[in-house]
Order: C-alpha cells, then sequence, then structure tokens
C-alpha cells in the first residue's frame, strides 16, 4: 500500500530539525463503530476515524498504525499500547491514562490533552501543536526530537522526564513541573515560565532572553534568595 508523508506546515528552511512526519498510507479506509471499537489485542492499520466516541475504555496491548482520527474522543479511557504514523486533529484525550505506551512519528493537533497521564512511556518524533494540555502528566517519560509549539500547559508535570533536546515553542507552562527532568539541549522560546517548579533542572537548557525573566523568582526561591520590590 503506497504511502505518503503529513505535510509538515512548521518546517522552517535551515532551522530546527523538524520531528518526521506521519507516514499515512493512501486511502484510508472509514472506520466505523463498533467493528472498529477498541479492544484487547487490538491493532488499527490504515484507517481514518471521524468523531468516533472511544471514551471510558479500559484496553491492553491496543496499536494504531498509520492512521488519521480526528474530532475523536479518547476522554477517560486507561490503555496500554502505540500510536505509530499517526495524526490526531481536535481530539479529546483528557483524563487518558497510558502506561509504557508510545508514539512514534505522530502529531497531534488543536487537541484537548486536560489532565491526560502518559507515564513511563516513550515519545519519538512526535509535535503538540495548538493543544490545552493543562495539568497533563509526563512523568517518567522519556521525548527524541519533539516540539510542544502553541501550547497552553499550566501545570504540567514533566518530573523525571528525558527532555533532551525537546523544544517548547510559545508555550504556557507556568507553574509546571521538572523536579529530576534531564533538560541537556532542551530550548524555550517566547514561553510562559512563571512560578514552575524544579528550575534547577534546567542545568543545560536554552531559554530566550524574554523567557529568562520568569525564571528569577523560582531560581531565587530554590536559593533561598528574597527579592524585593
Amino acid at each position: 500500500m503506497p504511502s505518503r508523508p503529513s505535510r509538515d506546515r512548521s518546517a522552517r528552511p535551515g532551522g530546527p530539525k523538524e520531528p518526521a512526519a506521519p507516514r499515512l498510507p493512501v486511502p484510508l479506509a472509514a472506520a466505523r463503530l463498533p467493528e472498529h471499537g477498541l479492544v484487547d489485542d487490538g491493532t488499527y492499520r490504515a484507517l481514518e476515524f471521524k468523531g468516533a466516541d472511544l471514551s471510558s475504555l479500559d484496553v491492553e496491548a491496543v496499536d494504531f498504525e498509520g492512521c488519521r482520527l480526528a474530532d475523536t474522543r479518547f476522554s477517560g479511557t486507561r490503555m496500554r499500547g502505540g500510536f505509530a504514523d499517526v495524526e490526531l486533529e481536535r481530539c479529546d484525550l483528557s483524563n487518558m491514562r497510558a502506561v509504557t505506551s508510545s508514539m512514534h512519528r505522530a502529531r497531534v493537533s488543536a487537541s484537548r490533552l486536560t489532565g491526560m497521564g502518559w507515564t513511563e512511556c516513550v515519545f519519538r518524533e512526535v509535535t503538540f501543536d495548538g493543544c490545552r494540555a493543562d495539568l497533563a502528566g509526563f512523568r517518567f517519560s522519556s521525548f527524541k526530537n519533539v516540539v510542544f509549539r502553541d501550547c497552553v500547559m499550566p501545570e504540567a508535570t514533566l518530573q523525571n522526564a528525558d527532555l533532551r533536546g525537546v523544544r517548547f515553542e510559545r508555550c504556557d507552562l507556568t507553574r509546571a513541573q521538572f523536579s529530576g527532568a534531564r533538560m541537556d539541549g532542551a530550548r524555550f522560546t517566547d514561553c510562559v515560565l512563571l512560578g514552575i517548579g524544579g528550575v534547577t533542572a534546567f542545568a543545560g537548557a536554552t531559554v530566550s532572553d524574554r523567557d529568562a525573566q520568569g525564571l528569577v523568582h523560582a531560581l531565587a526561591g530554590a536559593m533561598g534568595i528574597t527579592i524585593e520590590g
């Protein structure tokens, strides 16, 4: 079955390397429920889900390969599995729980990730674009060539995550928690970094001068310094 990379509108000639775009087969078959509902050991290939309700389920060993999911709900679902060569557009992943799962060559755009918990997961070649991810949790997860762009992420939890080389661009990270994270080579550009936790984990990261002011109070607090107005 032929496949094509999804068009990546964020690529910048001469700029940092963008995550690889998903390789989606052509054509995609329309997914239909209940035939393509989530079940244990389910594998879903070359399917397009539109407006599907996959919420409040508890499934093991579920894999999506070469799929597009639009306006699809995973809210409250607990799963263990993987997403490879997948696009998620305007999806609801709020309060979804995934453990030891993975994303590889994926794009998540304009989606709701509020309260989502992906613990001890692996993200490779993934773009999160224009997502609402307040209170989202990525504890003990690892990231390689991943970009968070134009995301709203207040109080997100990235404790003990491997964020080496991750890029945060124009993201609101107010009160996000980075304690114990590995951040060599991570880059923050035009981000809100007020009230973050674990500021000492930022060793090795690059922060734009516009964003650095947001780190001052957090760093001073970590060092026991009082700043007077």
